[in-house]
């Protein structure tokens, strides 16, 4: 079973960008919320993330940070394991 990713970001900010570019990149699917566009997704955000800036990326219901993080994994190998 493929792992589970989203990610909660902005249609205009650039590290969501970096970050969907790299999924994509990868063929990684994943949900994705524009808290821009849908504002009550930014609660939800708080709650599973606790962290304010985005974008904040959960891999398998586990907060992983931004795209910052998300490209550690990726040079690390850590995210073909986080993502199985």
């Amino acid at each position: 079973m493929p792992a589970k990713v989203e990610i909660y970001g902005t249609s205009y900010c650039r590290h969501c960008l970096a970050a969907r570019e790299l999924l994509d990149s990868k063929q990684i699917e994943y949900t994705e919320y524009l808290i821009d566009l849908m504002p009550l997704e930014r609660a939800q955000m708080l709650l599973r993330c606790g962290r304010k800036k985005v974008p904040q990326i959960l891999i398998n219901n586990t907060p992983i940070g931004g795209d910052e993080e998300l490209h550690e994994l990726d040079a690390s190998g850590e995210l073909v394991r986080l993502l199985g």
